[in-house]
């Protein structure tokens, strides 16, 4: 019988994100939300409050950034237009499928601050062509992340000013209360098709203003209540 409990090559670290006040919070899936808010749906081509849609990262896209910290991510291969989306990031700490957005709050662990990077062209030339876009998302260092905050220290984010800028000028500028699916109700839409588990992160969506980057810029997200996330592309 084979030996199925040695390991026959390096076993893969696991990503993790530090915990605002301590410890850290293992990394399982990356879940993202496509076109959450009304504006950014806009000038992105669409409109109105369609189903929600989602994507998924390789966990091994997380950047973990400390605060006070700039974290530098390389410029990805293959592409010529790296765009930057800031958005708020809920923690699962508590599993489930078919959650009611009810209960949703009680499988919250806490909420990060994250962008969601994005090579555009590339994206863009997959939908063009109707296949699938995981080239333009799910690349290495696509999902920067600011230490977790516990819902017990923040309470529930329903509202408050989501924000980023690039070198110092403004470029995204929204507020929670923008979403078109709330928290809840993307937990409910999402534990629907899949599993939710302890260790899952979910990109809720970006507001309107996303932009390109270049090698030497930083940017600098912001959401209330979370503090500050500090990029800068090399």
């Amino acid at each position: 019988m084979r030996d199925m409990t040695t390991a026959v090559i390096p076993v893969p670290s696991q990503a993790s994100v530090p915990v605002a006040g301590g410890g850290s919070f293992p990394v399982r899936r990356v879940y993202c939300v496509g076109r959450n808010y009304v504006e950014h749906a806009q000038e992105m081509g669409f409109s109105g409050r369609e189903p929600p849609f989602f994507f998924l990262k390789p966990s091994d896209a997380v950047v973990s950034v400390a605060d006070g910290e700039t974290a530098p991510i390389d410029y990805p291969p293959l592409t010529k237009d790296l765009h930057h989306e800031i958005e708020l990031v809920v923690a699962i700490g508590r599993g489930g499928r078919s959650i009611a957005a009810a209960d949703a709050l009680q499988h919250v662990y806490g909420y990060a601050i994250g962008l969601d990077m994005t090579r555009r062209d590339l994206q863009a030339e997959m939908k063009k062509q109707g296949r699938p876009w995981c080239i333009g998302k799910a690349f290495d260092q696509s999902a920067p992340i600011g230490p977790i905050h516990p819902i017990s220290a923040t309470g529930e984010l329903a509202q408050g000013a989501i924000t980023l800028s690039v070198n110092g000028q403004p470029r995204q500028s929204g507020d929670l209360n923008q979403l078109i699916w709330n928290v809840g109700e993307i937990i409910e839409h999402l534990s629907a098709a899949w599993t939710l588990a302890p260790g899952d992160l979910i990109y809720t969506g970006t507001p309107a203003g996303v932009a390109a980057v270049v090698p030497g810029d930083v940017m600098e997200g912001a959401i209330a209540g979370l503090g500050r996330l500090r990029v800068a592309v090399r």
